[in-house]
């Protein structure tokens, strides 16, 4: 009898427990490789960020995390990819800007819903700058103003495309400073920058991570960061409200989002491994080095970030009536 009691009180002691397993956030998952979708081409900073952090996360999880490159119409192919995946955590987005901040403004044929997707984390932002040819003869932001009123339509800006954060920084700069300049869209960064450098563009606005080594090798010039603050790795080049234009703030960044409908205890579970990832100092490290600022923020940080982001790139674009279809 008292051994029969015994192993009633074990059995009932191991269901409590396994009960309890079951009851915590993301309890069994993840049960085969999570993908982490990057909507753009390898190679980027888009692509570096999700691979810095993929070992830690399999180590962490137990599986493979892969990163898998899905691109095409500016990132929204990849993204309308994570966004049709089971929300079972396995498939997860990390993207820049384009498919969730800014095509909600340019398209009216968008296949998903931006707002539908579940934040996780934001992994970390990139301050823009605005770089020039080398031969361009302006020192200072204010000097480049002054040359493009006095010539609307004489001088050209380089962009990665219609509706990249590029094309639509210049846009803003029109605004803020009543110039004309001429829009030379390019498929990407690389081809924008190789004509920037060798003369056949005069400015653009790009991401410091870009731009830094041809700036530091002499075949571009910096005339300001568009960031609040100064950048260690520029300290001698003045922000855009230094040079005089208030209020002009341009950055891009890498996020982290799932599937619609990822349970909350899912999604919560994931924020946290994923912003303990970010916080390891290796991983710290490679970010600054790519030229990236360390974020691994919460799911709601995330959240007002996309919708102030989106609700000031919208105007942005409504002004200068940019329309992709």
């Amino acid at each position: 009898m008292r051994s029969q009691l015994k192993a009633i009180i074990l059995a009932v002691a191991a269901g409590a427990l396994a009960c309890g397993a079951a009851a915590q956030p993301g309890a069994g998952w993840p049960t085969k490789p999570v993908k982490l979708i990057v909507p753009f081409p390898a190679g980027g900073t888009t692509d570096a960020i999700p691979r810095i952090l993929s070992d830690k996360l399999s180590a962490k999880w137990g599986q493979p995390v892969v990163v898998d490159n899905r691109p095409g119409a500016a990132g929204n192919t990849g993204a309308d990819q994570v966004y049709r995946a089971e929300p079972d955590g396995h498939t997860l987005l990390v993207s820049a800007p384009g498919p969730l901040v800014v095509a909600p403004s340019l398209s009216r044929k968008l296949p998903f819903d931006p707002q539908r997707f579940v934040p996780i984390s934001m992994l970390a932002t990139m301050p823009n700058l605005l770089a020039t040819r080398p031969t361009l003869p302006a020192s200072s932001m204010q000097e480049f103003i002054t040359m493009a009123k006095r010539e609307p339509g004489k001088y050209s800006f380089a962009s990665q495309g219609v509706g990249t954060t590029s094309h639509l920084s210049a846009a803003m700069f029109q605004q803020m400073t009543g110039t004309e300049l001429l829009h030379v869209p390019y498929k990407g960064t690389a081809p924008a920058l190789a004509d920037l450098m060798g003369g056949q563009v005069d400015i653009i606005f790009d991401n410091v991570t870009s731009s830094l080594q041809a700036y530091k090798a002499g075949r571009i010039k910096v005339l300001a960061v568009t960031t609040p603050k100064r950048l260690d790795a520029l300290p001698g080049v003045p922000t855009a409200e230094e040079a005089g234009l208030k209020g002009f703030l341009s950055s891009t960044f890498v996020a982290m989002l799932a599937p619609p409908g990822t349970p909350p205890a899912l999604a919560a579970r994931i924020q946290r491994d994923v912003a303990e990832a970010v916080r390891q100092p290796d991983v710290q490290k490679r970010f600054v080095d790519l030229g990236a600022e360390p974020v691994g923020g919460s799911q709601d940080e995330l959240a007002k970030f996309l919708a102030n982001d989106t609700a000031r790139w919208r105007g942005v674009i409504q002004r200068a009536n940019v329309q992709v279809d």
